[in-house]
């Protein structure tokens, strides 16, 4: 069980972000710095309990209109071996010391979490509770049981979103821009094996709700 901390960190995510995300070919606004809300998101527990692992929904207003991003992250305590093309950054954490913080579709924790979420095995917890679940997320699978044994995450980004693939030939699209829809909940596009969906407040007080990620065969 991941413990929330309410604490003060240097820099902040969205901090962080702000920099980050204009570097990735999914982003929508110009060159300069993004100017970003932590607008929503989830959280998953780590088996191990050490690494943190969020889904954060983060809002750039820099844009004519409001563009939400999906951004799965996650925060360790000491690098991540092989994965330093895929850090975001570090901060100081005020009770944890140094964090690393990484695009989690680059960390083997965060995929395995996010496949057992698809699959059912994993729940998704409150962004900022203590063991509450997020029972606004919802997700779907029609396949065989995963086989995560030794998974070593290979992502690859475009225009569209970061395209992971994961076992019995499948690939998890995560949709990085997100498509606000009327249903609630969000329905997976049709022929897809699974779907992660979930919903996060607009910038008029509004519930938004989008699918997040859907898992295809390949």
């Amino acid at each position: 069980m991941a413990v929330i901390h309410h604490t003060t960190l240097k820099p902040t995510k969205v901090e962080l972000l702000s920099t980050w995300l204009p570097t990735r070919p999914w982003y929508r606004g110009g060159p300069d710095a993004a100017v970003l809300t932590k607008s929503g998101g989830f959280r998953l527990d780590d088996p191990e309990g050490e690494v943190g692992i969020e889904i954060m929904v983060a809002t750039d207003t820099s844009t004519p209109g409001p563009t939400a991003y999906l951004v799965p992250l996650t925060y360790r305590g000491a690098p991540l071996e092989g994965a330093e093309h895929a850090l975001v950054g570090t901060m100081e954490h005020g009770v944890l010391g140094k964090r690393w913080v990484y695009d989690g579709c680059h960390d083997p924790v965060l995929v395995a979490e996010l496949l057992s979420l698809v699959e059912g095995k994993a729940q998704a917890m409150a962004q900022s509770i203590t063991d509450t679940p997020d029972r606004e997320v919802t997700r779907s699978y029609t396949g065989e049981p995963f086989s995560l044994k030794g998974l070593a995450p290979e992502p690859t980004d475009d225009e569209q979103g970061t395209h992971l693939p994961a076992p019995h030939g499948t690939v998890l699209h995560l949709r990085r821009v997100l498509e606000p829809v009327p249903e609630n909940p969000p329905l997976p596009p049709q022929g897809a094996l699974g779907h992660v969906a979930g919903g996060w407040p607009g910038p008029d007080g509004t519930r938004l709700r989008a699918v997040f990620m859907v898992l295809n065969a390949r």
